[in-house]
């Protein structure tokens, strides 16, 4: 394994909440002035020509950082995720989706969590610009916004960096993010 001043490290608040991944050069500084603990070590060690120092791959931030809890962003992996990779139409079952907007855009229809779903090119293609109730298309589900995931946004590092998944909610589990 290559060492080096860019590899990630997964930053705790006081609480073990995910915070955010910085690297390793940033992660030694905050240790070093007494801002961080080390939680996690599994890389070794540096050596310098006075003393030997522990390459964290999870450190704790000392003190609390008060934060509003992150909103997920509306993205299309995310819709799909949420509504299970599953036509919100014909319920068929693919990973070959697109983006319906319930409400169309171009009759006022926001781009939010609240109006768009997954859809199979066919179900899209046949509602067209038009509501699911004039197509004559009923929905499976409502679309509503999901509760925030942090295994969502920590997820591609959980790979790599197998250590990390205790300290990530919902990362013990494996949720089809790969």
């Amino acid at each position: 394994m290559q060492l080096g001043p860019s590899l990630p490290v997964l930053v705790l608040n006081q609480n073990y909440e995910p915070l955010n991944v910085c690297n390793v050069k940033r992660a030694f500084v905050l240790v070093d002035r007494g801002k961080a603990e080390i939680l996690e070590n599994g890389r070794g060690y540096l050596h310098s020509p006075t003393a030997l120092y522990e390459i964290p791959s999870v450190i704790r931030l000392v003190y609390l950082i008060r934060r509003p809890r992150p909103q997920g962003r509306l993205t299309r992996r995310d819709v799909f995720l949420r509504d299970k990779f599953k036509c919100q139409y014909c319920g068929q079952h693919t990973r070959d989706l697109t983006l319906d907007h319930v409400m169309p855009r171009h009759r006022g229809g926001p781009h939010d969590w609240d109006n768009v779903v997954a859809a199979c090119k066919g179900c899209n293609h046949r509602k067209a610009g038009r509501t699911p109730e004039e197509a004559r298309m009923n929905l499976l589900k409502e679309p509503y916004r999901p509760t925030y995931s942090y295994y969502r946004s920590f997820y591609q590092y959980l790979q790599s960096q197998d250590g990390w998944r205790k300290f990530i909610p919902g990362g013990e589990a494996d949720f089809g993010f790969a």
